[in-house]
């Protein structure tokens, strides 16, 4: 016969155990997001580095077609959309263009600024680019560097990210 302190502490443990087991199999609430719609900073870098590759993807686009879309200045604002704008100017000006396509290596988180800002670190191949001139015939300087490292600054504007900034930090260091 099991007495009855016994028997209560039987009956304790087995609801221990079962909510244990509960506990197991029952899925953790989800994360709330936080103001930037993110729920930690990990997804914050993931559209910052989205952000930069469809920007490469349509710089290497206009490369191929000038009047295509999407052009790489809906990416970009700030020092960078005027970077951008003025080294266009530059190159048609001295009737060059580029060709080829550059790629992303890689992309390291470097600093995140909540709400609205992400610094990430970009390793970016352009082997496969050339400097031409009018006429076809390559100017591609023969010491340039072919991957750089970049240090590139993203804004939050409305739900998009934005490069602000793009800072060479080194070359064939990645």
């Amino acid at each position: 016969m099991i007495r009855r302190p016994f028997r209560a502490l039987l009956a304790t443990l087995a609801v221990a155990g079962m909510m244990t087991l509960a506990a197991c199999t029952t899925p953790a609430p989800a994360p709330t997001p936080s103001a930037t719609g993110f729920t930690d900073e990990a997804e914050a870098f993931a559209a910052a580095e989205e952000t930069y590759r469809a920007y490469v993807d349509a710089l290497n686009r206009r490369r191929e077609d000038p009047t295509g879309n999407p052009t790489p200045e809906q990416f970009l604002s700030g020092n960078a959309l005027d970077s951008d704008v003025d080294s266009q100017r530059q190159l048609d000006e001295a009737g060059l263009r580029i060709t080829g396509a550059s790629s992303v290596e890689r992309v390291l988180p470097s600093t995140f600024e909540l709400p609205d800002q992400v610094s990430i670190v970009v390793c970016l191949d352009s082997s496969e680019t050339r400097v031409v001139d009018d006429s076809g015939q390559d100017k591609t300087p023969a010491d340039r560097a072919t991957v750089s490292r970049l240090s590139v600054d993203l804004v939050r504007d409305s739900d998009v990210w934005l490069i602000s900034d793009s800072q060479l930090i080194g070359e064939d260091q990645c």
